[in-house]
């Protein structure tokens, strides 16, 4: 992972279910920068599931993981929110809370095979979330001729930046974000691919979410 300050996170509540042997599994994962955003979360999914068999969760609060809580719900010591904390662990992931439900199918797994069930609720919760790496982010707005449209567009897209928005008026105006540590490249570029024609606005400074693949991202727009 590059850049200095970046972590790892998840980008929105999301879920996914599994069977194994009879029984459902749901694993639910969500964004929570403090433990009363995870005790929430925890509560809100228990609401949803008050009939299932087991909610069993886990969460990491804060940068250096300095808050990491878990818990079994009933079932054997260490067999679930143990396996649950270390995918979380492993993945590198904060401020998260995972929850995985489990309604009992009438088939015992023991205690290897309920590991391996709530290893994967962990993992599946964190997919259907999303991690996505925060870095120190730039958001830049500027204006170009329609002329330049073309040229423009071709540069962007070997860019590591997301086009976030281009709206079509007198001139284009393009909404862009940029890792902070390649900010100063791809301005310099910029100005050379625009023949010095264009004139970036630098309007946000903040932590921006990108995708853990996409380290050095691309300049594919996103509608």
């Amino acid at each position: 992972m590059s850049g200095q300050d970046a972590y790892r996170t998840v980008l929105a509540r999301g879920s996914e279910q599994f069977i194994i042997n009879k029984s459902r599994f749901i694993g639910h994962g969500a964004p929570c920068r403090t433990e009363e955003e995870a005790l929430d979360f925890l509560a809100d999914i228990r609401r949803e599931h008050k009939d299932a068999s087991h909610n069993c969760y886990a969460y990491v609060i804060g940068r250096n993981a300095g808050i990491a809580r878990y818990s079994d719900d009933g079932e054997p010591s260490g067999t679930a929110g143990a396996p649950i904390i270390e995918v979380i662990k492993a993945r590198g992931v904060v401020d998260v809370c995972v929850v995985v439900t489990r309604y009992f199918g009438g088939i015992l797994l023991g205690a290897g095979g309920l590991i391996r069930a709530y290893a994967q609720g962990s993992k599946a919760a964190l997919d259907a979330a999303r991690v996505v790496v925060m870095h120190k982010t730039h958001r830049y707005l500027f204006d170009a001729d329609y002329a330049m449209v073309g040229k423009l567009d071709y540069f962007l897209k070997f860019q590591p930046v997301r086009v976030n928005a281009r709206d079509f008026a007198a001139s284009v105006t393009y909404d862009v974000s940029v890792k902070q540590e390649d900010a100063p490249a791809f301005l310099a570029g910029l100005v050379e691919a625009s023949l010095g024609r264009v004139e970036p606005l630098l309007l946000e400074e903040d932590y921006g979410p990108w995708d853990e693949a996409d380290a050095s991202a691309t300049g594919a727009e996103k509608e």
